[in-house]
């Protein structure tokens, strides 16, 4: 590796186990969810996820770099707390909620990354264009998930008609 590249490959390297770990909490939710429709859409996003990630790796490999390709620890145990999480409330409210949390933390690692002043112009826009990907999926679980408190809240018997 490079020393002139070595901090970018950090970076994307970093950025590129984050998104791993979003793939894979979006293959966790698919397989935790009884909706069909819920489930298509969590397998689409988990494998435009391992297709950023590729893309990440793929600009790490171009500097000279080793790329992660696993996801962190935290993670894991985070997907695991989901996982029991879940079978106790049977809520999908409550699965898109622990994704949507998952991919806001994603896009503050972006958000970070973007305002690296060490990084080179190429990376910046490797990671810009990663980033577009992020937003798009952190925005439509947050609009999910408020959609589904809504409904959640239309079923209450207390709440006004």
């Amino acid at each position: 590796m490079s020393s002139l590249n070595s901090h970018d490959i950090k970076v994307l390297n970093s950025l590129a186990v984050g998104v791993v770990d979003s793939a894979d909490g979006y293959a966790e939710a698919a397989a935790e969810t009884d909706a069909p429709r819920y489930r298509d859409l969590f397998l689409r996003r988990s494998q435009e996820r391992r297709r950023v990630a590729a893309d990440l790796q793929a600009a790490a490999r171009g500097m000279g770099g080793h790329p992660e390709d696993e996801g962190s620890i935290l993670a894991k145990a985070q997907r695991a707390f989901m996982d029991i999480k879940h079978a106790l409330m049977r809520d999908e409210a409550s699965v898109v909620g622990s994704v949507e949390s998952g991919e806001a933390h994603l896009q503050a690692r972006f958000d970070r990354a973007l305002s690296d002043s060490a990084l080179s112009a190429t990376t910046r826009e490797t990671i810009r264009r990663a980033q577009a990907a992020v937003r798009s999926g952190h925005e439509e679980m947050h609009v999910l998930r408020r959609s589904l408190e809504g409904q959640h809240d239309a079923d209450n018997p207390l709440h006004p008609q």
